[in-house]
């Protein structure tokens, strides 16, 4: 878990305002299933998983156990999803066992299937979207869903216990108003996390369907281990960064840690309402549920999945996450060591004044990340005439392309777009937009003197205490 050149700047990537504005036109942004022209160099193909080779693949059930659990989910799903189990099995991502408790991904959907969910979700819900999921990961989003008349007194009164100064019993129009606005959302501040369920979902199938497993169960919440290296050279160094995020660890020798993830009080709730109440662009009940948990990850566990909003140490704003937080989510879900390279310049007024690096360096560093098979969340910003951050957003760089005149065309995935597919950015557009990028060590580690993120993290606490002092 690493950190380059961070500047000391702390912006928050949590909603998609490049988009939502308007700037982002026809020639900045395209649908993959458009005609682009693409050459033939660079990856020219998006498969369904670039990480899975024909070596790991298996796509025949072998045993009475999968045979039985595969006959047992197909009789429980309609027609259009027992299609896509079906599709799931033949491409090899249904037998894909390469979990944190090496489940596969028909060992977790069985599971869905046969064991209890948490309270107010259903067993048919759950494996339809978990399936729907792992087919097109890109039908992930961040849009929240409205709240039922039903539902409103108790989510009023879920809101009251986190603002005591309002009475969810009150008279007053005008409170019972400005409480309602707080939890009637559309938009959310998480992007962060939507890009790395996103992530998950795409390249380890076998873990997702397991966290979400486990995150729909009564127990909501979810194990895993990890190495402590991934996160420090050194095991007190991980010990107090755990301790900093307040993450629940046990540790039980000095190579591995083990953490226990959950979503927010308030996220069942939501997830509740998503599991019968929703609405077509509106977040499923795994989005709910994953997005919170990772969420509460990264914030230190002040996340609140009713009002979208966070506390914690290491940021003054309320909403999403910062570059640090982002980071360390990333090498714990991941269990990954993760370099977020920082490439914008950015002063101490929050403009852009230049480059960390030339852009012929940055296409290096995601193309070769591409090449290991690894997708690449990137931050982005955008300015106003002053060239002044005013905004962020996390979206995912799963492929690249280059047209007939030789410029890149980056393939992403944007989880607060309304659109459940690839999107097309030129290099042109999105290079001198990328704030940062989480990449693989063994992809920029000779490019740069490494310095670990936690530390890097804990300067830029430092520095905002001081400046707010």
């Amino acid at each position: 878990m690493l950190s380059i050149n961070t500047n000391y700047q702390q912006y928050n990537y949590n909603t998609s305002g490049i988009l939502k504005s308007g700037a982002v036109n026809a020639e900045k942004k395209r649908s993959v299933s458009q005609d682009l022209s693409f050459g033939s160099n660079y990856n020219t193909q998006i498969p369904f998983n670039a990480a899975m080779t024909s070596a790991n693949l298996r796509t025949t059930l072998t045993t009475k156990e999968e045979k039985e659990k595969y006959k047992y989910l197909t009789k429980n799903v309609d027609k259009s999803t027992r299609k896509e189990l079906n599709q799931l099995l033949k491409s090899g991502v249904l037998l894909k066992n390469d979990s944190n408790d090496k489940s596969s991904v028909l060992d977790n959907l069985y599971k869905i299937a046969t064991t209890p969910r948490a309270e107010g979700l259903d067993n048919s819900v759950i494996l339809k979207e978990a399936i729907n999921t792992i087919k097109n990961p890109y039908i992930i989003t961040q849009q929240f869903g409205d709240i039922p008349e039903e539902f409103k007194e108790r989510a009023l009164k879920l809101y009251s216990k986190k603002h005591p100064e309002f009475n969810p019993d009150t008279s007053n129009l005008l409170e019972k108003a400005v409480a309602n606005s707080n939890i009637n959302l559309e938009h959310s501040g998480t992007c962060v996390a939507a890009s790395i369920e996103f992530n998950m979902a795409q390249k380890h199938p076998a873990e997702f369907s397991r966290f979400v497993e486990s995150l729909t169960s009564p127990q909501l919440s979810v194990e895993k281990s990890i190495k402590f290296k991934n996160l420090a050279d050194n095991v007190l160094d991980t010990v107090w960064l755990l301790n900093a995020f307040e993450i629940p660890f046990t540790a039980d020798n000095f190579d591995s840690v083990k953490l226990t993830f959950a979503p927010d009080e308030n996220a069942l709730l939501r997830a509740q309402i998503q599991n019968s109440h929703r609405d077509p662009g509106e977040r499923s009940v795994i989005d709910v549920l994953m997005q919170s948990t990772l969420m509460q990850a990264g914030s230190q566990q002040t996340y609140d999945a009713l009002t979208d909003t966070r506390g914690g140490k290491f940021n003054q704003n309320d909403k999403g996450l910062i570059e640090f937080e982002k980071t360390f989510t990333e090498s714990v879900v991941e269990d990954k060591n993760k370099i977020s390279m920082t490439y914008q310049t950015v002063d101490e007024n929050g403009r852009i004044t230049g480059y960390e690096t030339d852009f012929n360096t940055m296409k290096r560093q995601i193309i070769s990340a591409l090449a290991t098979g690894e997708n690449v969340i990137i931050g982005y910003t955008q300015t106003d005439d002053t060239n002044k951050i005013i905004n962020g957003h996390e979206i995912t760089i799963t492929g690249v392309k280059q047209d007939e005149y030789g410029k890149l065309i980056f393939i992403c995935n944007d989880t607060d777009d309304d659109y459940s597919g690839a999107i097309a950015y030129s290099e042109d557009y999105l290079l001198p937009k990328i704030h940062h990028a989480a990449l693989p060590q063994k992809v920029v580690g000779n490019d740069v003197n490494i310095v670990e993120n936690w530390v890097e993290g804990i300067k830029s606490f430092k520095e905002m205490v001081k400046q707010a002092a």
